[in-house]
């Protein structure tokens, strides 16, 4: 059983090309953008229609469910409001300091999430901090991204390994998984009890399993690629492990094996596909 003391603080940092006053601004009308939704980001992800932080001391952190009806959650309570300098988020069990430092380059944006004396550490995350790396990645596609939350899609898969941490680094590297700009690799020591990333706007997620979690073999999990042949080669010379070759019969496919011995299919994207997901 381990002995370890729960987490009570947690701090990172972003750097963005824009002044201090413009990266406050971003971060507190445009949250509901760039905080990417998934069913792990929000209280109640399946009820969510708007994510909103109410300008000024005072203001909420609010999930919007049902406006007209009253349906809402309020997150935390902005108790510090300086423009361009400091921003403070009070919760229940944590408390939020972002602050916003020029820099030669524009702005680092620090995220310190802490436990408040009173709070209660079996509830404590850190959800601000964690997030942060989708703030930034909303600076590299906001001038041509829509106005409008990116969603998931309506099907998504769970996948059980032994160890989803090292699973998660082989499918990003040899097969070459997630497509969104916040899909990253899990932090060294952090804990791999939900690592999730995107193939399209399908959600996939790697959860901790034994053996009994593993699927039969008559089990494959397929997905679309933009070039088959280079992602073939790409597969083959990275180690994995080649069930069938690149064949054709209505549609052009191969097939391969990850580290855990899991069967995955490689189909050729057609050229709508490829097109929307350039779009």
């Amino acid at each position: 059983m381990s002995t370890d003391a729960p987490r009570t603080e947690a701090e990172t940092s972003v750097e963005v090309a824009v002044d201090p006053m413009t990266a406050f601004e971003i971060f507190t009308t445009e949250i509901d953008l760039w905080w990417v939704r998934g069913p792990i980001n929000h209280y109640d992800a399946s009820r969510l229609s708007e994510f909103r932080i109410e300008p000024g001391v005072g203001g909420r952190v609010l999930e919007v469910y049902d406006e007209a009806a009253g349906e809402m959650a309020s997150r935390e309570t902005v108790t510090v409001w300086e423009p361009g300098e400091r921003l403070v988020l009070t919760g229940a069990d944590t408390e939020v300091e972002i602050r916003f430092t020029k820099i030669d380059t524009g702005t680092r944006v620090t995220v310190r999430q802490y436990l408040l004396p009173a709070g209660d550490p079996a509830k404590a995350g850190f959800g601000w901090v964690n997030m942060l790396r989708t703030y930034g990645a909303w600076f590299l596609r906001r001038n041509t991204a829509s106005r409008t939350p990116r969603q998931i899609n309506r099907l998504g898969i769970a996948l059980y390994y032994r160890d989803p941490a090292a699973a998660a680094s082989w499918l990003r590297s040899v097969f070459r998984l997630g497509d969104w700009d916040v899909d990253q690799l899990p932090e060294p020591g952090a804990g791999s009890g939900w690592i999730e990333f995107h193939v399209g706007d399908g959600l996939v997620t790697l959860f901790a399993g034994g053996d009994q979690d593993l699927p039969p073999r008559g089990h494959d999990v397929w997905v679309h690629v933009n070039d088959l042949k280079e992602h073939f080669d790409h597969a083959r010379a990275a180690g994995a492990k080649i069930i069938s070759p690149i064949t054709s019969y209505g549609f052009t496919s191969y097939r391969a094996e990850d580290l855990e011995g899991r069967r995955w299919t490689f189909v050729q994207a057609p050229p709508g596909m490829r097109d929307a997901a350039a779009s």
